[in-house]
């Protein structure tokens, strides 16, 4: 088998290691962009699965080309029918299909930084809120670290319990996610929690996409946030067939050196 010819012993476990979760431990020019692409190439070419059946996950645009070209080097055509991109241009994918889910037209908006910024800005005059005291710049931040752990304004709100300044910026936060609504937009932060909402919420489309994604690949593993996390795990609910690439030394969930994984170290 040609796509297997150059591997090393460990490498070679990794692209076919078939079935089941996997977790490839890798550093720096260890060939861990090699695995993913091979270990697609033999799902595709030596274990026949379908190109639409694999989901390939990076978090660049860049690393996510990159792989569309190796992997269309190693297939063919077939590449073409794999869905390979970054978590983020995989949720917008779901979300034109499925937002009416949630309340929004399929013709949303994604609110850049600066339309983001504008938009607090005018959300802190609308309280009444000190924006030197309370910037722009900072909102956002709290807001962004708020939907990474997945915290919606009411649980945010909750959670303030009497400390005033969490009270001002979750009151913005209420505000802003109203307000985005009324515009038909979301932020970035949003475009991965709302397709967890959406499948998390309506059974119909989580059978679908955990029964479309039989194989699913995360790369620089390491890196994911809890709502990351909470993603690939429901993509990969049905099957368990899940092989994430990344530094163990940078890990931040337990489980990831735990037994659900098997792990391989390149």
């Amino acid at each position: 088998m040609e796509i297997l010819e150059g591997l090393n012993d460990k490498q070679y476990e990794a692209v076919t290691n078939f079935e089941g979760p996997s977790l490839v431990i890798a550093g720096a020019g260890s060939g861990k962009t090699k695995v993913l692409t091979h270990k697609i190439a033999y799902l595709v070419q030596e274990k026949k699965v379908k190109p639409w059946n694999i989901l390939a996950i990076t978090f660049t645009n860049k690393a996510a080309n990159e792989m569309k070209e190796r992997v269309e080097k190693l297939v063919g055509e077939e590449a073409k029918d794999i869905w390979m991109g970054t978590f983020h241009s995989i949720c917008v994918r779901i979300l034109r299909r499925y937002i009416d889910r949630i309340g929004f037209d399929s013709s949303f908006v994604i609110f850049d930084t600066s339309d983001q910024k504008t938009m607090i800005k005018n959300c802190l005059k609308e309280l009444a809120i000190d924006d030197k005291m309370f910037t722009d710049r900072i909102i956002a931040y709290e807001i962004s670290n708020a939907k990474n752990e997945m915290l919606e304004p009411d649980t945010y709100l909750a959670r303030a319990n009497g400390d005033f300044r969490k009270e001002k910026i979750g009151a913005v936060y209420t505000l802003y996610q109203k307000r985005l609504k009324e515009n038909n937009a979301i932020d970035f932060d949003d475009i991965i929690n709302f397709t967890i909402k959406i499948l998390t919420e309506n059974p119909d489309v989580l059978e679908y996409y955990s029964e479309k994604f039989k194989f699913v690949l995360v790369d620089e593993y390491q890196d994911t946030n809890k709502a990351q996390f909470m993603l690939v795990s429901l993509f990969a609910s049905r099957y368990g067939n899940i092989t994430v690439v990344g530094d163990n030394d940078q890990g931040i969930y337990s489980f990831r050196r735990s037994g659900y994984f098997k792990h391989i170290k390149l």
